[in-house]
């Protein structure tokens, strides 16, 4: 039986529950490959970054080179530091005031939050396609199975005739649901691993530019 008859023979109710499903299953699609490649971006720039950075005595030189890896979340976290540490040893003679660290620290700590909210972006829609698609799937299921019955009913016959256009459609919703939902949960689940290990990296940062504050103007 042609898959693309029994979707436009399906009753209406189950043909809106398709297009919602075919909607999430393409857009995760695109959400999917849009993170692979921005993650991927920032991980890799983050490398290049921190290389020029360890291997630079200079910060004012750094921060120059910061501006060339603009997906970088460290390099922003670097920016945001360097600014507020440029600030307050302009103010205090080259030297930190006494609270210093804790501006600085404060500094890093808001730019970090907000790169953290850019890796996140869309992955809420990630975790909504892969819970909620199933029970979507559930109810086009249902739905169709109903239409089954009141077939039988309609034409006074169990034959495969009657029931199997109502099935068909039920299984259909069913399959495209967990087609829409598996790659979700499974993009979801490695790209939060990929989030945590670029925070992990975040957080250690921050604690390693304090550091050097604190060595190189530190009173």
């Amino acid at each position: 039986m042609n898959v693309f008859k029994l979707i436009i023979d399906a009753s209406l109710v189950v043909q809106l529950v398709l297009l919602i499903l075919i909607f999430f299953s393409v857009f995760s699609w695109a959400v999917i490959f849009f993170k692979r490649k921005t993650l991927k971006t920032a991980s890799f720039q983050s490398q290049k970054f921190l290389k020029v950075f360890r291997r630079s005595g200079d910060l004012s030189e750094v921060n120059k080179a910061s501006k060339i890896y603009r997906a970088s979340p460290v390099a922003a976290l670097f920016q945001a530091g360097y600014k507020e540490l440029a600030h307050l040893t302009k103010s205090n003679q080259g030297i930190l005031p006494q609270d210093g660290l804790e501006s600085i620290n404060r500094a890093l700590a808001r730019a970090s939050n907000q790169q953290i909210s850019r890796l996140e972006t869309m992955m809420s829609f990630l975790a909504t396609t892969g819970s909620a698609t199933p029970f979507i799937g559930l109810f086009g299921t249902v739905w169709g199975i109903m239409n089954a019955f009141l077939n039988i009913e309609v034409q006074r016959s169990a034959s495969l005739v009657t029931v199997a256009p109502g099935i068909a459609e039920a299984l259909i919703a069913t399959a495209l649901g967990l087609f829409a939902a598996i790659p979700a949960v499974i993009a979801y689940n490695y790209y939060l691993y990929r989030i945590k290990d670029i925070v992990t990296e975040i957080e250690d940062f921050s604690l390693e530019f304090l550091s050097i504050a604190e060595r190189l103007y530190g009173s």
